[in-house]
């Protein structure tokens, strides 16, 4: 659904319709949508076992370095980016005069001189899934022709790979379905999707079942064999018109959700949305991987085998009782070892595997008891090491979907901008919509709830942070682009990572047009100057109004291309390759709340994220994959003082940001609507006294500055340390409705459908 979409105004005849449709939909009034199986529900509950014998090791660690896991890992990841990246510079530079200055950076014997590379991708919805996967299929040498016309083998160099919101859809389904190519889902599609008119069919019209069948599989296994991303329904209404299969789906959902609260867990909205989303990520898995975790991947050949890059997904923390999201937010990381932060309101890592179990500082406290062993619960050797301890450990929380759900409650976002008088949406749609909405938000249901707080106690956050987040009894977590920083530079800037450049794909809306400006960067590059942003560093960037006025947002732009020009920051930031979605050959700018695409979408989606990548085919800059090439080599190229070719020195004149600004008054729809925190209408708004006193934020302070921008963002109010919400619990109530959720969100899918 495009913004300027003109539609027909609907009646009361439309509207008779469409409710009639939704009871339809939502009472299972026949045997087709009761659950023929209902112990698979059980599966989505977390179990409760032993701990393993080393369970005096505490479960929490410091952040004060990678973990020995990851640092490990990432030995055998070097032996396989190593070559490929070789390969890659070898080809971007095959044109120039002289192009043996590559291999000076592949002489030492550690190779400890060779390019570090990360991906971010924004959030986005689906919009961002697909035109990212566009994208990262011109870096993958799986794609045709990729070695040809696109960045075939760049993504075979990477070795770290983020995700936010819609961008962890992305990297979470390529990477927990062992590690698959877009290629291969575009090649399992079938074309005879209802609204396509295409004749170009595939013969095949389902994808093999991976090898992580065997995790949901056996004599109760029920589940479809169906291909990755078939958007063609709605996950509202996955059936179509097929209204008992759609009861069927939510019915199966409800039991899930039902299970995890009966086995004792707190449950939330993100259970639901997490479930729902999980059949069209994980669709050949049993009933959409109900039982899939996020620490399985550790088992995965492909990962085990580093023939992946490392997967890492964001999420924002919301301090207990508060209800504002901002730059003072603590950013959570999930990987395939941990989750937990870098910031220093909080300063700690958490062993994935063990989330749900109940501890103080890390240290389970729960006594376990025997009869806590159901004859259900199915604990093999992978799950646990030999078990000798008498405490109490939980597995099975960190399902995969529900972590890449807890990255991309789109609701709270809907909640935001329902609000905001930018959005183009009819005041009667607004009231009604809000009014749903903030009954769930009151009831915490609008949100990521784990439950027990695995950072209950911790005692690694500075002196001179709140310690409301280790002194709560349950953590709350909210969409990773809620703070406006939607593209998850955060964990790759850590200088730990020691990266030297992170390739920024950019779908987020942040104009009325739906398309990027920039602001991600902006905020990102903002937040080093907030107590949050200790220890952190990153390239200088524009404005957004200079962003659009000078086309920044229309084409890939480097950022921090001179490393001298970057003295006075914490240390040396990895450079930016920020690559904003824009269109070529389709209208990409697509409503994150669009919730189906059929196949011939998908494919324009796709390819037009395919043409982003390579100035559509290189026919725009035929000189594109060498200027990558440069940028690639250019960290190390200054460390080492080598003199890079004339070519290179061309390529940064025409994609490095020199510093030009330009902050002409924007037209209303492509004003940015996210805005600055730092200033409140020109003037530091209240949250001054948390911003680091250094001389390079003062120097933003000139009244000549291009960030004293007018700005309607919100007032920041931390309640953090009030004493009222220093224990505030969280919803309680019976479980959640699922039919009468599934209602709301027909609604408001329905409500959007009228922009």
């Amino acid at each position: 659904m495009l913004v300027n979409k003109v539609v027909r105004p609907y009646g009361l005849y439309d509207l008779l319709l469409f409710f009639l449709f939704l009871f339809a939909l939502i009472i299972p009034i026949t045997d087709a949508a009761k659950d023929k199986k209902p112990k698979i529900a059980s599966n989505y509950a977390p179990k409760r076992i032993k701990c393993p014998n080393d369970s005096n090791k505490p479960l929490l660690r410091e952040a004060n370095s990678i973990s020995f896991e990851e640092s490990k890992w990432l030995h055998k990841r070097k032996q396989v980016t190593v070559p490929a990246l070789k390969n890659f510079l070898l080809r971007a530079t095959e044109n120039f005069e002289d192009n043996s200055f590559v291999d000076q950076l592949f002489q030492d014997d550690e190779d400890n001189n060779v390019p570090k590379i990360g991906i971010a991708i924004s959030g986005g919805g689906y919009r961002s899934m697909l035109t990212g996967a566009g994208i990262l299929s011109a870096m993958d040498d799986r794609t045709i022709n990729s070695t040809v016309n696109g960045l075939g083998g760049l993504l075979q160099s990477t070795s770290y790979i983020a995700g936010v919101s819609g961008g962890n859809w992305l990297v979470g389904s390529l990477a927990w379905n062992n590690w698959t190519s877009v290629q291969s889902i575009i090649d399992n599609w079938n074309v005879d999707d209802k609204d396509d008119d295409d004749n170009d069919t595939d013969e095949n019209d389902s994808i093999e079942v991976t090898e992580t069948e065997e995790v949901t599989g056996g004599e109760d296994a029920d589940y479809e064999v169906n291909p990755i991303w078939d958007l063609h329904d709605s996950i509202i209404s996955p059936g179509g018109m097929n209204i008992f299969k759609s009861a069927k789906r939510w019915d199966h959902i409800s039991n899930a959700i039902q299970a995890k609260q009966d086995a004792g867990f707190e449950t939330s909205l993100t259970d639901v949305w997490g479930r729902a989303l999980s059949y069209n990520f994980f669709p050949n898995l049993n009933r959409g991987g109900i039982d899939y975790t996020w620490s399985s991947l550790r088992n995965a050949k492909v990962f085990q085998e580093a023939q992946m890059p490392f997967p890492i997904s964001l999420s924002d923390g919301r301090y207990p009782g508060s209800s504002v999201i901002n730059l003072n937010a603590t950013l959570f990381e999930f990987n395939p070892f941990e989750m937990g932060s870098w910031d220093s309101s909080l300063n700690a890592f958490f062993d994935v595997r063990y989330l749900g179990t109940n501890v103080s500082n890390g240290i389970p406290i729960n006594p376990y008891k025997e009869e806590n062993t159901e004859a259900t619960t199915k604990v093999t050797k992978d799950d646990v090491d030999v078990i000798e301890d008498n405490h109490e450990c939980i597995i099975g929380y960190d399902n995969t979907a529900f972590i890449m759900a807890t990255s991309s409650t789109l609701f709270n976002q809907f909640l935001l901008r329902i609000n905001s008088t930018k959005l183009p949406v009819p005041k009667f749609i607004t009231r009604l919509a809000t009014h749903f909405l903030n009954d769930l938000s009151q009831d915490y249901n609008d949100i990521a709830v784990y439950h027990p707080n695995p950072f209950k106690d911790s005692q690694f956050v500075l002196d001179n942070f709140t310690t409301s987040i280790t002194k709560s009894d349950s953590l709350y977590l909210v969409d990773g682009g809620e703070d406006d920083e939607n593209i998850p530079f955060v964990p790759l800037i850590q200088k730990d990572r020691d990266l030297d450049i992170i390739f920024a794909l950019d779908s987020s809306a942040d104009m009325k047009l739906q398309w990027p400006d920039g602001s991600s960067l902006v905020h990102t590059y903002e937040r080093q100057f907030f107590k949050q942003g200790d220890g952190m560093a990153f390239p200088y960037v524009p404005d957004t109004n200079t962003f659009v006025n000078l086309g920044l947002n229309k084409r890939p732009t480097f950022f921090g291309c001179d490393a001298s020009n970057m003295t006075d920051l914490e240390y040396i930031p990895p450079l930016v390759v920020y690559m904003p979605n824009s269109e070529y050959s389709f209208k990409s700018n697509q409503s994150a709340f669009k919730l189906s695409y059929s196949e011939t979408q998908r494919r324009q989606m796709i390819q037009n994220g395919f043409e982003i990548a390579t100035r559509n085919n290189f026919t725009d800059d035929p000189d594109f994959l060498s200027c990558i090439g440069c940028a690639i080599m250019r960290r190390k190229q200054e460390f080492l003082n080598i003199t890079l070719p004339i070519e290179c020195e061309s390529c940064f004149v025409t994609y490095c940001w020199d510093g030009e600004l330009d902050t002409t008054e924007l037209p209303d729809s492509e004003k940015d609507w996210h805005h600055s925190f730092v200033y409140e209408n020109g003037k530091p708004n209240d949250t001054n006294s948390t911003v680091k006193d250094s001389g390079t934020f003062v120097s933003l302070q000139d009244d000549n500055s291009p960030y004293l921008r007018d700005s309607n963002s919100k007032n920041i109010k931390d309640h953090s340390d009030e004493d009222h919400y220093k224990n505030t619990k969280i919803y309680t109530g019976t479980l959640i409705n699922i039919k009468f959720i599934m209602l709301l969100l027909c609604i408001v899918t329905f409500l959007v459908g009228l922009i």
